[in-house]
């Protein structure tokens, strides 16, 4: 607001109506910068120590695949939720229908015994679903 030195008929009754967008702009950019580092780590699901393996990786249909994990007690999560081995393939089924038949990305704990990871296979494909990738880490990383 602009402020006037007089009074009576000569004050200027003139308001600045602008807006100062700096701040705005300031605040957004910070916002923007945060939301580019954080989101590629929302699809993760749980953290597990995945094995290294030296192998091509596959190409991403999607931005956010659907991530079954498995960490070192045996417990199966999709994306995030704990789900039961009896409940798995009908919870993945409707995923995996709106997602438009996508590869599930499957992690497993590196310290889990491999016959463990076999069952979840087994538990997949006896359930139709075999469009499966298992996911790395590079040697040294």
């Amino acid at each position: 607001m602009a402020f006037g030195v007089g009074f009576g008929a000569e004050q200027d009754e003139s308001v600045l109506a602008d807006i100062n967008v700096t701040p705005l702009v300031d605040v957004m950019l910070v916002l923007l910068i945060i939301f580019m580092i954080t989101a590629p780590m929302l699809h993760q699901g749980i953290e597990v120590a995945l094995p290294e393996a030296d192998a091509e990786p596959m190409q991403l249909k999607v931005d956010d695949p659907l991530v079954l994990s498995i960490n070192r007690d045996g417990i199966v999560y999709v994306q995030d939720r704990p789900v039961h081995p009896s409940q798995l393939v009908e919870q993945l089924q409707p995923l995996i229908d709106a997602r438009s038949g996508e590869a599930i990305f499957l992690k497993g704990d590196r310290e889990l015994a491999y016959g463990r990871v076999i069952e979840v296979l087994d538990l997949l494909h006896r359930g139709g679903i075999t469009d499966i990738g298992m996911v790395t880490e590079k040697p040294g990383s």
